[in-house]
């Protein structure tokens, strides 16, 4: 079984490698990107019959600082 998490600032606050990213691709010819917000992708290999919430345990505990993150689970 297998579960990926997506993990993303929450709006509001800044992003400064989405800020980096922005400029770079400004400063590569790329006009016309007013933003970009960057984030992480996690695979988890899990057992099987490992619950939905407990990889929102997981996420509350280590994977996502949710003071500043969000995130999203995804069982595939």
């Amino acid at each position: 079984m297998k579960a990926r998490v997506h993990v993303m600032l929450k709006n509001g606050v800044l992003d400064p490698q989405g800020e980096a990213v922005r400029h770079a691709l400004g400063s590569l010819g790329f006009e016309g990107v007013s933003g970009v917000r960057q984030g992480k992708v996690i695979d988890l290999d899990l057992a099987e019959g490992t619950s939905e919430e407990t990889v929102r345990e997981m996420c509350e505990k280590l994977l996502a600082n949710t003071v500043i993150e969000s995130y999203s689970v995804e069982l595939i």
